[in-house]
């Protein structure tokens, strides 16, 4: 919720605070709530709850749609930015993330000064956090969750800080929740005074997130359950230091290619963007980039790339540091073009489109992108043609015309068959008439784009007395209601 809430306020759109606002998601039963600003939770509304419900008993609610995988994606980067506090991190579902300080806290002045210089960092970035110190994964996800502020607990301590809490801090799912509350079972000091066999023979079955002994196991400290930190991506990085400042960095970019592209090669990856910086002696950082339509590691081709943007370097008094770093990086495969082994002389289309994007600018190359519709002038789209691809590979299921008008164009029909194309028909003030056709394909319109008087189409392969086959529409039906008479218009040439 803070993230859309401040994706909203650098565009002016955010909400007042007083207004009762959800992002939800799609549910079993329809959309359910995501998460709630504070409004909201003072109105009744929980996390998990069916929003019709809520809606019921709170008319003026705003909801909008969460974008799970940017949150996940910016939890992902929130997780590799808070190692400049230990070096072991890693995400905790969808709202949480675990850190390992053991022999990094005392670098910061101690647990309980690290946590407020946690929590005073996270707010600069417009996010409220729940910390504790605990000993196990386990016990630091109850007590930041449901213990209190920022509670630091010692390895003596567990038993005694989790007895009075909920079972929800046991992380077990809501069945299993459900069944221990029936039996009497509220707190985790509760189920603590059980005797182990009683458990053991009621759960011996069950996986960890219903198996209550397993997880108070867990957080006491019985059973491991170690941080798996995730790696940073492979920084690749080319530098070269100079013994005194220079004011053009081309007599050096062709070393930095080569060794940049070296490194890519031993990881087995190409390059989609990269940067090229010079660090001036008076402490400035100019910096360039180049994009690429393919994943590459050739490194002539890189260096090409830069020859209509050195000049954009500011070098001021010069500069004594430069670098090359790939930025977007992809598994690239190896590839033979020839049988005896040697290279393709010819240009290869991708290098092509990456020099005419460089020297003309990325958004003057385009190029076909497929796009899920029915409706024939939206099933594609120009994009730059540097952005990565991601067109589905399956067929068109219908044939359609090589040539696509951009916009269809009007005819006058002399004669029509009902249910069948123009006899005769004029078009770019010829006659043609008809000889052949196939037909028709009936198209209608998408009612979550198209507005509802949007009239629906039959179309018809066409052959003329010339031989020329044309694609053309009925736009409409007599006595639909949404307007008057059918028109006629062609949309594309076949061969």
């Amino acid at each position: 919720m803070e993230r859309w809430q401040r994706a909203m306020a650098r565009t002016d759109t955010a909400p007042p605070d007083d207004v009762a606002m959800v992002l939800a998601t799609e549910g079993a039963h329809g959309p359910v709530i995501h998460a709630t600003n504070r409004a909201a939770r003072l109105a009744g509304a929980t996390k998990g709850a069916r929003v019709v419900d809520i809606k019921a008993i709170h008319p003026d609610l705003r909801v909008e749609y969460a974008d799970v995988a940017g949150d996940k994606a910016a939890l992902e980067r929130l997780m590799l930015w808070a190692r400049r506090w230990c070096p072991w991190t890693v995400m905790d579902g969808a709202d949480g993330l675990i850190l390992e300080t053991t022999g990094a806290d005392h670098l910061l002045g101690g647990e309980v000064a690290m946590l407020i210089e946690m929590e005073t960092r996270l707010s600069y970035l417009g996010l409220s956090a729940q910390l504790a110190v605990a000993p196990t994964w386990g016990a630091a996800w109850a007590l930041a969750r449901y213990g209190p502020v920022r509670a630091i607990c010692a390895g003596d301590q567990i038993a005694e800080m989790l007895a009075p809490l909920p079972i929800d801090a046991l992380r077990l799912r809501g069945d299993t929740l459900q069944l221990l509350r029936r039996l009497g079972l509220k707190t985790i000091g509760a189920i603590a005074e059980v005797p182990r066999l009683a458990l053991t023979r009621r759960f011996a079955r069950s996986d960890l997130t219903a198996n209550p002994l397993m997880r108070l196991d867990q957080a006491m400290g019985d059973l491991s359950e170690p941080v798996a930190s995730q790696d940073a991506a492979p920084r690749i990085i080319a530098k070269i230091r100079l013994p005194e400042p220079i004011q053009d960095p081309t007599a050096y970019l062709s070393d930095l290619c080569t060794d940049l592209c070296a490194q890519l090669a031993h990881r087995g990856l190409g390059c989609r963007r990269l940067y090229l910086s010079v660090y001036r002696t008076d402490g400035e950082v100019n910096r360039i980039n180049a994009a690429t339509s393919a994943a590459s590691r050739d490194a002539n081709h890189l260096r090409r790339l830069f020859d209509d943007k050195l000049e954009r370097i500011n070098p001021g008094f010069g500069f004594d540091l430069i670098t090359l770093e790939a930025d977007v990086v992809e598994e690239i495969a190896l590839t033979q073009h020839r049988l005896d082994g040697t290279a393709d002389e010819s240009l290869p289309l991708p290098h092509l489109i990456d020099r005419l994007s460089a020297r003309f600018g990325p958004d003057a190359v385009k190029r076909p992108s497929l796009r899920a519709s029915h409706i024939p002038e939206r099933a594609e789209m120009a994009v730059p043609a540097l952005r990565s691809p991601k067109d589905a590979a399956a067929p068109a299921l219908r044939e359609r015309p090589i040539r696509l008008l951009r916009v269809p164009e009007e005819v006058r029909v002399l004669y029509a068959v009902p249910e069948g194309p123009p006899v005769q028909f004029i078009w770019r003030r010829l006659t043609h008439r008809v000889t052949r056709y196939a037909g028709p394909e009936r198209i209608a319109p998408e009612w979550w784009h198209d507005r509802p008087s949007t009239r629906l189409r039959d179309y018809f392969k066409i052959e003329d007395q010339s031989g020329k086959r044309l694609w053309l529409y009925r736009e409409g039906l007599h006595g639909d209601g949404r307007g008057g008479d059918p028109r006629w218009f062609v949309h594309g040439m076949f061969a």
